[in-house]
């Protein structure tokens, strides 16, 4: 992630800043952006364009007592922003991510049963026969760990299980953030048993190979996600690729109940056309999209002012409550309320071609304010795309 024209970063090491009822994580290297902090693994370096990825979350650094915004959101506000029932899910949604997280399964089981979700009941965290939670390692054997993808983790397992309760949910550990490495890793998902969505919360600034790597998702089988990234106005592999579901952010404006008032486009949420990628058929005719693949598709809340509350590392390793945001949100929301929706896909073409399709339908909210570097308009826009979803109908 980069952060143009911003103030210069103070460490969030150094401050020891409070977030929720843990702390920023010490054992990384991270920045402060006035009430934002980024962890490391959210920053892009120029080296690691086009050979290794990073998160696209945010984390809140003092979020205040109370409802919405204030504390981070609850799965039952976001299902009810998004009219998204609160029981359902199917088969399996895959989140695929990078080095190790010893205590997922601990911290999965905590973040469901404070909010009346199944909790995964072996012991084993690596066991197949599993029924709500289960982790792979790339190549059998675990990676070493890293706070900022361990985050990154926590969130994506815990709010897709938090869209779609009963579908089961797997993470998918590679060895590194590499782009052999989680592509290789994405390949292994594909291939687990009743897989029908693959959530991947990462990227790397666009690079002119990226189109010879699309063959990973243009398959029959799972509908992939993609975050769009965390820099508006800015594009991202894989969420370019047209075989991915790029998925954008919004903020979402609550009253003092935590109920909804409003949904604008986010001024993080990443967009743009692509340098490399060909415009694919289901934006055709599509007005306001560009003359090659234009990203994103959809959007869901993302900005970490109206995050959403997570369980995941803290301080000296020990787990707390987070506020996160960033399209690494709304990448997971999105695929668990595609899968609670029941349907099935052949390939991510099938669902993409649906999605177009209902621009401009009661099932999607229109978002027409907001601005990330481009504006939001009247139908497809490069900041939310066709707009966020309204119940499961457009899916």
């Amino acid at each position: 992630m980069k952060f143009p024209n911003m103030k210069r970063p103070v460490l969030a090491l150094a401050l020891g800043l409070s977030v929720g009822v843990s702390r920023l994580p010490a054992q990384a290297q991270g920045r402060v952006y006035g009430d934002i902090y980024v962890p490391d693994s959210s920053v892009e370096r120029p080296r690691d364009i086009g050979s290794r990825f990073h998160t696209n979350h945010l984390i809140m650094v003092q979020p205040r007592g109370g409802l919405g915004p204030s504390g981070g959101m609850t799965p039952a506000q976001i299902r009810s922003f998004y009219s998204i029932p609160s029981t359902g899910g199917h088969d399996v949604i895959a989140i695929v991510g990078a080095y190790d997280y010893p205590n997922a399964l601990a911290d999965f089981n905590t973040f469901a049963t404070k909010f009346g979700l199944p909790t995964e009941t072996s012991k084993t965290v690596t066991a197949t026969t599993n029924k709500v939670f289960q982790v792979i390692y790339q190549n059998g054997k675990k990676p070493t760990g890293n706070v900022g993808w361990a985050q990154e983790s926590a969130l994506d397992i815990e709010w897709a299980h938090a869209m779609a309760p009963k579908a089961k949910i797997v993470l998918l550990e590679a060895q590194s953030s590499g782009l052999a490495d989680l592509l290789a890793t994405v390949d292994l998902a594909v291939k687990q048993t009743g897989v029908k969505q693959v959530s991947m919360s990462w990227g790397s600034s666009e690079f002119s190979s990226e189109a010879s790597y699309d063959f990973h998702f243009n398959i029959n089988g799972p509908v992939f996600f993609s975050s769009s990234g965390d820099v508006g106005g800015i594009t991202s592999f894989p969420s370019t690729s047209s075989y991915v579901v790029a998925v954008g952010g919004t903020s979402v404006a609550t009253n003092s109940t935590g109920a909804f008032l409003s949904e604008t486009g986010w001024s993080g949420s990443g967009g743009g056309v692509s340098a490399y990628e060909t415009r694919p058929s289901w934006q055709s005719g599509i007005a306001n999209t560009g003359a090659k693949r234009s990203v994103p598709d959809i959007s869901s809340d993302a900005n970490p002012s109206t995050g959403v509350q997570v369980y995941g590392p803290g301080s000296n390793g020990v787990s707390g409550w987070l506020v996160f945001g960033g399209t690494s949100v709304s990448s997971p929301c999105i695929a668990g309320m595609v899968n609670v929706g029941g349907a099935t896909y052949t390939n991510t073409t099938q669902l993409l071609t649906k999605i177009y399709s209902k621009l401009g339908a009661t099932s999607l909210r229109d978002i027409t304010v907001g601005n990330s570097g481009f504006s939001c308009l009247t139908g497809w826009d490069f900041v939310t795309g066709v707009g966020a979803p309204v119940g499961t109908t457009g899916f």
